[in-house]
């Protein structure tokens, strides 16, 4: 059975993006050498992405200009992303989009894992409607030694401590790395 994982990285006060949408924080940091992305993708069946993410994405890798990046990037995995609009899509992609509630997509993002995981990408609004529909399992995020005065937070919701549950700390590189498993009901 796919798992749901909400898997980012994050300032040292919780946003994964400052206030212009960007990552020059994350790209500053010294990392691993990124065998555990590359494990971590190898369990990944589908992504699932918000629009702001999605297009993100497209400008700073130029993938409309360069879309054979597409696959080094995605694979052959379907990409899910929630928008309203109408947006470009790579030579060669396969993105789906979607609107409305996580919990009418579900069924579909489910059926195209396979037995494989759900990664949840981004945003973090995104990720909380998935925790919303109870279909979040676990939250993976790496904390970068960086701050920035505002943007779009980590996961823009009240959860309660009983509502995760610590299940690994690791140091990746000048990354520290946090898996919660969320607890149902």
């Amino acid at each position: 059975m796919a798992r749901v994982i909400y898997n980012t990285a994050s300032t040292l006060n919780g946003f994964i993006a400052d206030e212009k949408n960007s990552l020059d924080w994350l790209f500053e940091v010294e990392s691993a050498d990124g065998g555990d992305l590359e494990s971590f993708i190898h369990r990944i069946g589908v992504l699932v992405e918000g629009s702001t993410t999605y297009e993100w994405v497209l400008r700073q890798e130029r993938l409309l200009e360069e879309p054979h990046k597409w696959a080094g990037f995605y694979g052959d995995r379907p990409t899910f992303v929630f928008t309203s609009r109408d947006l470009p899509v790579p030579d060669g992609a396969d993105v789906r989009f979607v609107c409305g509630p996580v919990a009418d997509a579900l069924p579909a993002i489910i059926d195209a894992a396979g037995e494989r995981d759900v990664w949840v990408v981004g945003g973090g609004e995104l990720a909380g409607q998935f925790l919303d529909a109870g279909a979040l399992d676990e939250i993976q995020v790496s904390i970068a030694p960086a701050a920035v005065d505002g943007g779009a937070p980590l996961l823009p919701r009240a959860v309660g401590a009983r509502t995760l549950s610590l299940r690994r700390v690791e140091q990746r590189g000048q990354f520290a790395h946090l898996s919660y498993d969320v607890r149902k009901g």
